[in-house]
């Protein structure tokens, strides 16, 4: 049983810079797509970026530019790398492995990243 576990939200200043990492246990990360999620009360989970297992990555446009998904599978551990960061980008940010083959998807318990003066 894969299990994630999110870290490095904070309370960051516009303009401001933060790194989330993802590290998983119970599981080589090696087969999953990984992806890092968000979402804020009352709006749906948006994908912010997936890393396929042979690095194939996809943004959402609001964030292009500005973040950087990435992986090591030796550490079991995905990171998401936020620069330029706005009040919008404000969110509960998941993380998600999902195994394209056997259909299963799992999820951390979510970290919070706030943009405010």
């Amino acid at each position: 049983q894969l299990q994630l576990v999110e870290s490095g939200g904070d309370l960051v200043q516009p303009g401001g810079s933060l790194r989330l990492s993802c590290a998983a246990s119970g599981s080589a990360l090696g087969i999953y797509v990984m992806a890092w999620y968000r979402q804020v009360p009352g709006k749906q989970r948006e994908l912010v970026a997936d890393i396929t297992s042979g690095g194939s990555i996809n943004y959402v446009d609001s964030v292009t530019g500005r973040f950087t998904i990435s992986r090591d599978n030796a550490k079991n551990t995905v990171y998401l790398q936020m620069s330029s960061l706005k009040p919008e980008d404000t969110a509960v940010y998941y993380c998600n492995a999902n195994n394209r083959v056997t259909l299963k998807n799992y999820w951390g318990q979510g970290t919070q990243v706030t943009v405010s003066s």
